[in-house]
């Protein structure tokens, strides 16, 4: 395409917008400029007071960018477009994150991105006299519009309590919501006198990590990929409980007992693994592929306990 083309000049006016806002370098480029032409659903024949504010998803905006603009990006992209654009998007106060429905859970596949509102009025006006004073005016407030978006979000977010008193705040979910009930229903009814060792969260590498006592057990931390939701450490019958809390993933199957016994082969303490849902519909959807020698806790059922074959009930099994 050529400088005179509609697409390369659109583009091009988008990033200079970028630069207006003071966007890093690392997002004054063409995939960013896509991204904010895609949440203004401004095609090359609009005309920028014209700009709208749809709800869009990744895909869907790599999708128009390639409809409205010949840009075609791999779907392999997606972590690049969520990561390096529209993270930076949202911490800069340009775009505001599930709008629609705030307690979206982090990983969601259906997460959105809109463009905040006091932005769009400045960008609408791109090319008239009023343009540098409603932009003036967003970057104003824009450290405001951060503090008041980001306020929300921590107050959805899940407090999990551990036994030192320590509140961890983990990501508003399904999951998370899970992995609380694991930890202070399942552990004190089933592990009375358990410590808590780790319990992941879906927003953040890890949620809680009581790394002294890992240590002291002899495990050595993993790729966050591969560890459980919940591990939890039964000092009097030195066993150690790694539960998967399963809402969206699957439940301690036989090829996730493998990787597991395999992930922690040099742990002191014997191996218990736990299957926890939510309610016994979810049960039911994955009830054939649960692992022998291995637990199920539903938490709407919370004192009772789903035994899947082997000797003993809710108890580690040697290798041989």
């Amino acid at each position: 395409m050529s400088n005179n083309d509609p697409k390369t000049q659109r583009i091009q006016e988008a990033l200079g917008v970028l630069d207006d806002l003071g966007m890093p370098r690392a997002q004054r480029n063409e995939r960013s400029a896509l991204c904010l032409l895609a949440l203004l659903d401004l095609t090359p024949d609009k005309p920028w007071n014209a700009a709208t504010d749809p709800l869009m998803g990744i895909t869907p905006i790599m999708d128009w960018a390639r409809l409205h603009y010949e840009k075609p990006y791999a779907p392999n992209t997606r972590e690049t477009f969520r990561r390096q654009t529209m993270h930076q998007f949202i911490q800069a106060g340009l775009a505001l994150y599930n709008p629609d429905q705030p307690d979206r859970p982090v990983n969601s596949p259906n997460a959105v991105y809109q463009i905040e509102p006091a932005c769009l009025d400045a960008l609408q006006a791109l090319g008239t006299e009023e343009y540098a004073m409603r932009l003036a005016n967003f970057l104003a407030v824009r450290g405001t519009l951060v503090a008041q978006q980001a306020m929300p979000r921590w107050m959805r977010m899940v407090p999990l309590w551990v036994a030192s008193g320590q509140e961890v705040l983990l990501s508003p979910g399904h999951h998370s919501a899970l992995i609380k009930a694991l930890c202070e229903e399942f552990g004190p009814r089933f592990i009375p006198g358990g410590q808590l060792v780790y319990a992941g969260d879906t927003g953040k590498k890890w949620g809680y990590c009581n790394e002294s006592l890992l240590a002291s057990l002899g495990i050595t931390m993993g790729a966050h990929g591969k560890m459980p939701d919940v591990m939890i450490y039964d000092p009097d019958r030195s066993w150690l409980i790694l539960a998967e809390a399963v809402t969206s993933h699957g439940p301690v199957d036989a090829k996730r007992h493998q990787e597991l016994s395999e992930l922690f082969q040099d742990c002191g303490a014997g191996l218990v693994f736990v299957s926890a849902f939510p309610d016994r519909r979810t049960f039911n959807k994955y009830q054939e592929v649960i692992s022998w020698e291995s637990e199920v806790w539903i938490a709407d059922h919370p004192s009772h306990l789903i035994h899947f074959n082997g000797v003993r009930f809710l108890g580690p099994y040697s290798a041989g």
